[in-house]
């Protein structure tokens, strides 16, 4: 069966530039343009027995014609957490990209995208979807890969979607060389081409920050000068 997708979004020049392209790359796309009806399809409480057809992937627009794509995102990812989700944001937009990211959204991309940025995007974010289950060790933290959660010492450490991904790549890499490079092939896959330097740096201090004990001084995630990084615990 195809994978299915489906597009929440209000512009019908957008939906039937992007329902065309996807089928051609052998999707099934489904189509909502308002908050509830996505909610609705997304949790199976729509036609045509979608509930036993779960999404392989939601692409999601920030603005509806009713409600928002945060408010769509929220609620499928408190249902159904593994569902990876893509925001088509604003160019430029950082406000609207930033809060997608901490709502739980696995990636975004601003328009105008390029047709094949966004199909390398979608396929890596389904690929990573499919990744083992289980329960990891990285130092002090428990790493609940069935329910992407984390924890140290049982408290809770919430992270993004982006920065859970990062620390699970260092946690299956321990001891090893983590080159900036990886880390771009590991978290954006054929789209990493498009992710800048600073961009790499930034996520890195962000999960420091939430995971170092002095992030100033760094145990758990090292900086190999000119490199990339290695992970201890």
């Amino acid at each position: 069966m195809a994978p299915r997708i489906l597009l929440v979004e209000d512009d019908r020049l957008i939906i039937e530039a992007l329902s065309e392209l996807l089928s051609s790359e052998g999707y099934a796309i489904d189509v909502a343009s308002t908050q509830d009806e996505a909610i609705a399809l997304a949790l199976g409480a729509g036609p045509d027995d979608l509930a036993t057809r779960p999404y392989a992937l939601l692409l999601l627009d920030v603005t509806l014609a009713q409600g928002n794509g945060f408010a769509v995102c929220s609620a499928v990812k408190q249902a159904r957490p593994n569902v990876p989700v893509i925001f088509l944001t604003a160019s430029g937009d950082e406000f609207n990209t930033v809060a997608g990211i901490q709502m739980g959204a696995d990636d975004y991309i601003a328009k105008p995208f390029r047709p094949r940025e966004l199909l390398a995007r979608i396929a890596a974010a389904i690929r990573r979807s499919g990744a083992s289950h289980g329960v990891l060790q990285f130092g002090p933290l428990s790493i609940d890969v069935d329910r992407a959660h984390v924890e140290r010492d049982g408290a809770d450490i919430v992270l993004s979607a982006l920065e859970y991904r990062l620390l699970l790549l260092f946690a299956t890499n321990r001891g090893k060389l983590v080159s900036r490079d990886m880390i771009r092939e590991a978290l954006w896959d054929e789209a990493g081409t498009y992710i800048e330097e600073n961009t790499l740096s930034v996520y890195i201090k962000r999960l420091r920050d939430k995971i170092e004990d002095n992030p100033s001084e760094p145990r758990m995630i090292v900086t190999v000068r000119g490199l990339g990084y290695k992970a201890f615990g």
